[in-house]
């Protein structure tokens, strides 16, 4: 039976590599697979997918209105894939998570996504929150704080390396715009005033509606 997978990470765990270690596995076996990454990401200097250890591979890119279910299953009628993998898949929509999940389902398609959990302020993006619930297989991948605890928390820094503790919740960038934590050292670097103050502040307004 075929399954959804999620495997999620703080910053700098290996995602991408162990997508691409993945997909050389398949394709080893003479399997086709079809990789997908999202539109918005191009921080790639020639591959679409490129992971820190130099490893990296072409494409398919996602966008909001992108039809994953359609997108894939034309593809398997010209050849039948055998994996389908999703690079920044925290960038989904739910719509798309579900669609995922019905190429599991219904086209017996096994999919694995890769993507980050929370994001800079430690909330959960709406892809990783759709996948958190509703896929068959929770990885998680393991990333170190510079204090040795697991890392868990995305950072972003501004270009003197100090915390950011507001913004939109999607910016594209590396080791130069986010630094991967554990949540100790995350919430002393947003501080903890700033941090209780602003759940507090969206948890009243999502009380107001």
């Amino acid at each position: 039976m075929a399954k959804l997978y999620f495997y999620y990470a703080s910053m700098n765990a290996g995602k991408s590599t162990n997508l691409l270690q993945a997909d050389f596995n398949y394709r080893e076996r003479g399997m086709a697979t079809m990789l997908w990454t999202a539109e918005l990401d191009d921080r790639g200097d020639s591959q679409a997918i490129e992971s820190r250890i130099g490893l990296g591979a072409e494409a398919h890119r996602f966008s909001a209105a992108t039809d994953l279910w359609e997108r894939v299953t034309a593809a398997h009628r010209v050849e039948p894939l055998a994996c389908v993998m999703v690079d920044e898949a925290q960038f989904l929509t739910a719509s798309q998570v579900w669609q995922l999940a019905r190429l599991a389902d219904e086209a017996a398609i096994p999919v694995l996504c890769y993507g980050l959990r929370t994001d800079f302020q430690g909330a959960l993006f709406p892809g990783s929150a759709v996948l958190l619930g509703i896929a068959d297989s929770l990885v998680e991948l393991k990333a170190v704080c510079h204090c040795g605890r697991k890392a868990t928390m995305n950072l972003r820094v501004d270009e003197n390396g100090a915390a950011v503790k507001a913004g939109a919740q999607t910016e594209i960038g590396g080791n130069d715009r986010y630094v991967a934590l554990c949540r100790r050292h995350f919430s002393e670097a947003l501080g903890r005033r700033h941090f209780s103050e602003a759940l507090g502040r969206r948890h009243f307004t999502e009380a107001l509606g």
